[in-house]
């Protein structure tokens, strides 16, 4: 294409967004769109055979989202402050789609009598500005500077659904009184969008799902420890033996735990099972009979099903304190430092509770369970589960490489 040519093309589709900004599609004339940009009637027709071909161009042209989306993606490395850049991303496309405020209200308004291809190029316009979110916020997310129970693409929908939804509103009605201003609805987008779904990495200790935790560092207890901690427990008694197996055999959080009802298991000769119940979502996990090498029971007989079947008491909770009532969260950490007492890990620090749940899981993946079914295990997405497939194929090289080291070269 000339030079000549290529400036005539863009003359036609720089006067068409303009007089479509200015005063709709559907009120805009070719003969008006050919007059502002200085060209016969015949070469719009020769260019883009109709109105609509050059709305066709309008939309898969405009390079505007396209740079707010790049210049999102250049921010995430360094990544900065996510909030401020998430911030400016949204205003930056507010702002974009104030400068053409009719052309909005028109795409919106007249979308119906558009041409399927249109429409179509509409939806491949709001998904191209979509990748480049879903861009920046996978690299975030990667970095572990951000942690989500949610897609990075899905996430970018969302974020960009509400931006649009937000400009639409403001376009199209008066008084609605549902912000103070921009600004308003600025800090709240971003705030529910960071709080709600996604959090800061210095919130490690929040729950996937108000059940596992998210790390993006794993420190799983080697299995000499784990048994001396699961033997310090037994001596205790059948509770604070339970207690044990369950954080190593079914690797909950002391959250879930503490939230298990009598009801919540399930066995038979071919299985045992923990139904972990939370606002809005049900899961059941296994509870392993072999931990780190060692076999702690059978499905129908293991320190879980002796502590019930001892328990002569109409409470309802799993487990219960000194005094006979549910026991809390503070009572199961006492109960681990006693049964950990005196230990320490390779590091030389003493044995965290939080650690048995990523032992469990580190554990889970070196027995060969998928990322998918640790997932649905879980109740993490996969993104969350990283760290612990790295620990696994950590632990699966020094495990060959010590194998290697037994035979002779």
């Amino acid at each position: 294409m000339s030079s000549h040519l290529l400036s005539t093309r863009q003359r036609l589709i720089q006067a068409a967004l303009e007089l479509f900004s200015a005063h709709g599609v559907s009120a805009t004339t070719t003969r008006q769109i050919a007059e502002k940009a200085e060209v016969n009637e015949v070469t719009l027709f020769r260019n883009f055979g109709n109105k609509h071909g050059l709305l066709l161009a309008v939309l898969e042209e405009s390079a505007a989202f396209k740079d707010l989306g790049e210049s999102l993606v250049r921010r995430a490395t360094p990544p900065g402050n996510v909030y401020q850049a998430l911030k400016d991303y949204a205003s930056d496309t507010l702002h974009a789609l104030e400068r053409v405020p009719e052309f909005v209200r028109s795409v919106v308004g007249e979308a119906d009598q558009f041409p399927a291809e249109n429409r179509r190029a509409l939806g491949r316009g709001v998904t191209e500005a979509n990748r480049y979110v879903a861009q920046y916020l996978a690299t975030v997310i990667q970095q572990g500077h951000l942690n989500t129970y949610l897609p990075a693409e899905k996430l970018a929908s969302l974020l960009n659904g509400m931006i649009l939804g937000y400009a639409v509103i403001e376009f199209t009605s008066e008084f609605h009184e549902l912000w103070d201003d921009r600004d308003d609805f600025l800090e709240n987008l971003v705030e529910l969008f960071l709080n709600g779904a996604m959090s800061s990495s210095a919130e490690l200790a929040t729950n996937c799902l108000q059940g596992g935790l998210i790390t993006t560092e794993v420190a799983d207890l080697p299995a000499s420890l784990v048994h001396e901690i699961l033997q310090q427990s037994r001596k205790l008694g059948m509770r604070d033996y339970a207690l044990a197996y369950v954080l190593f055999g079914a690797g909950l959080s002391a959250t879930e735990i503490i939230s298990l009802q009598r009801s919540h298991q399930i066995y038979d000769t071919q299985g045992h099972f923990l139904q972990i119940t939370i606002p809005g979502f049900v899961r059941q996990v296994p509870v392993n009979q072999w931990i780190l090498g060692k076999r702690y029971g059978s499905f129908t007989n293991n320190p879980l099903i002796k502590w019930l079947k001892s328990r002569k008491d109409a409470q309802t909770a799993m487990f219960l304190n000194e005094t006979g009532t549910p026991i809390s969260q503070s009572e199961l950490e006492t109960r681990w430092q006693v049964w950990s007492e005196g230990l320490l890990t390779p590091q030389g620090k003493a044995p965290a509770l939080a650690q048995a749940q990523q032992t469990w899981r580190v554990e889970m993946l070196m027995r060969g369970i998928t990322l998918e079914n640790l997932s649905i295990l879980t109740g993490c997405d996969r993104s969350q589960l990283q760290p612990y497939v790295r620990r696994a194929k950590e632990k699966a090289a020094l495990e060959q490489a010590t194998h290697l080291d037994h035979k002779p070269g």
